[in-house]
């Protein structure tokens, strides 16, 4: 058998579906191995896209998503890739190309050290030396790839290796669970919670796994306990659940911080340190359990004084078993805090001003999105109003990133989630600076007949700094930009293009789109002007939560 051909038998015996990418001279034998597998080809027009969409892939079915790039150029494109995948524990395989590594005419033409360049970025990065070597390195690299913590690895797989003969055969998936935490753990855990007078459930980014949702909202329902999330914690309790505080979209000063501040115990589940931090740990403050797959890493902010330590979803059942409600414990903080939240996210929904007020926009998608709608951010200061008031009712139903924070991943999220549940209505939410670092990727999606809407907030410059540029007190400068006609730019690659005109619009265009079949972009002004009042002195000026 030729290695190419045993490389994607690999792939298939691990259940890869899809592998995006743009194959190059030096992929032509596994390109040509392909032709005949049941893993379907996604070519895109970046090979950076092709990781967020491998990525988000991988994000979504907890499967490893698998994307391919030549040499050099090829594979250098990835590395923001690869650093979302591994920042943002998402599984993910890269597949690079090589020269021929046993004899080479070509000098050093294209040639960069890869391997060297994947090592700070990956869980595991390898050279493919010898075909026999394939199906174990394929093999460890799925393991690596899904096991806590997931993120990315990276085989490359040189042009003369990929055309040898071979008789190496395929290794088998292991079988394995992950291990329990011990019962000493999780009773100390319990005895912590009911001595506990104002206990609050935290949920994390790691918390966003197989089954972890339903024991979640168990937890929450048998034991009266209020929680908050992370933004990448978002979902996994449906949002309008009567106990939810809120979502730690800023950094400081929000009612959630309130809330967090009046704590005596947080119950971490899935803390992940690549996020911004929930809370600052100080001597004599409040008490964290932390419960999650893996132990927590002391810094000078975070140093639970309890781990529970295996897999969150039977730790967190486990414990809903343990924990009964106590009657000195006393919410009624909480539940001020939660009615003063309410009372603020209302603030804007119906204005009709134009250029659009944020919170109207995040009001109005709401309101067109079912519950199992997906919404696919990329990175501006829009994230931080979806992630406050943007209620999700499902787990993994708003994409964001908010661990490496990369522009430019908002439309290849949106397209790979529209790969993986192709009968939903998904949207992505782009600021005008983050699309156009993708925007080549609306060919992909009409080549591939999706029906996607793709709303592009537009305030023509890089509006989150300029935001934070005016909050040091600096002059504005050096971040305005000019952008096409957004409505004949997308008519230009065959998708539908609308410039909204008015607010009042926006809810019918919107619906309007999800019932015409294709790709559409929606152009909407957007009014960043009540940031700092909203999100930080009105805040501020909510004495009784001071």
């Amino acid at each position: 058998m030729k290695a190419s051909d045993l490389f994607i038998k690999a792939l298939e015996a691990e259940g890869v579906e899809y592998i995006f990418g743009i194959p190059g001279e030096e992929n032509l034998d596994l390109l040509n191995s392909l032709r005949d597998s049941s893993i379907k080809l996604i070519l895109t027009r970046h090979e950076q896209a092709a990781g967020f969409m491998a990525a988000t892939y991988g994000r979504l079915t907890g499967k490893t998503g698998v994307c391919l790039a030549t040499l050099g150029p090829g594979a250098t494109n990835l590395v923001t890739a690869a650093a979302y995948a591994q920042l943002g524990a998402m599984p993910m395989l890269m597949i690079t190309g090589q020269k021929p590594i046993k004899s080479s005419k070509q000098g050093q033409f294209q040639i960069v050290n890869i391997v060297d360049m994947m090592r700070p970025l990956t869980k595991y990065t390898c050279q493919i030396a010898s075909s026999s070597n394939i199906p174990s390195r394929i093999r460890e690299a799925f393991r690596l790839a899904e096991e806590e913590r997931p993120g990315a690895v990276h085989l490359e797989l040189p042009e003369d290796i990929a055309g040898e003969l071979t008789r190496a055969e395929i290794i088998d998936k292991s079988i394995y669970r992950r291990p329990l935490a011990e019962g000493k753990s999780l009773k100390m855990a319990a005895a912590m919670i009911h001595r506990a007078k104002r206990p609050l459930l935290l949920i994390g980014a790691a918390a966003n796994r197989k089954q972890s949702s339903r024991m979640l909202r168990n937890f929450v329902d048998k034991t009266g306990i209020p929680f908050v999330s992370t933004q990448m914690g978002k979902g996994l309790i449906d949002e309008r659940h009567p106990l939810f505080l809120g979502n730690a979209a800023l950094s400081a000063n929000d009612f959630v911080h309130r809330a967090i501040g009046h704590t005596d115990l947080i119950i971490n589940v899935g803390h992940d340190v690549v996020e911004k931090p929930p809370f600052f740990m100080q001597q004599g403050g409040f008490k964290v359990i932390h419960v999650n797959y893996l132990t927590a890493a002391v810094d000078p902010v975070y140093y639970p004084q309890l781990g529970v330590v295996g897999d969150i979803a039977n730790s967190v059942y486990q414990l809903a078993e343990l924990v009964k409600p106590q009657t000195h414990w006393n919410f009624s903080y909480f539940q001020d805090i939660k009615d003063a939240t309410e009372e603020h996210l209302l603030e804007g929904i119906d204005d009709d001003r134009f250029p659009v007020y944020p919170q109207r926009v995040v009001h109005d998608i709401r309101e067109v999105m079912p519950d199992d709608g997906i919404i696919a951010l990329d990175n501006g200061v829009y994230k931080i109003w979806f992630a406050r008031n943007y209620k999700a009712h499902l787990s993994n139903t708003v994409l964001l990133d908010n661990a490496l924070a990369t522009m430019g991943a908002g439309l290849p999220s949106a397209m790979a989630a529209k790969i993986v549940h192709p009968d939903r209505r998904i949207m992505a939410i782009c600021g005008d600076g983050g699309f156009m670092m993708n925007s080549q990727e609306l060919e992909t999606a009409v080549r591939l007949k999706m029906d996607l809407v793709v709303v592009i907030l537009c305030d023509n410059g890089y509006g989150m700094i300029k935001w934070k540029q005016a909050d040091m007190g600096f002059a504005d400068f050096g971040l305005d930009v000019g952008n096409p006609d957004f409505v004949r730019y997308a008519e230009s690659y065959g998708a539908f293009g609308h410039r909204l005109s008015a607010a009042s619009e926006f809810i019918p265009l919107l619906d309007n789109c999800f019932k015409t079949p294709g790709v559409h972009v929606v152009e909407v002004p957007i009014d960043y002007s009540d940031n700092d009042r909203i999100l930080h002195h009105e805040i501020k000026d909510k004495s009784k939560f001071l």
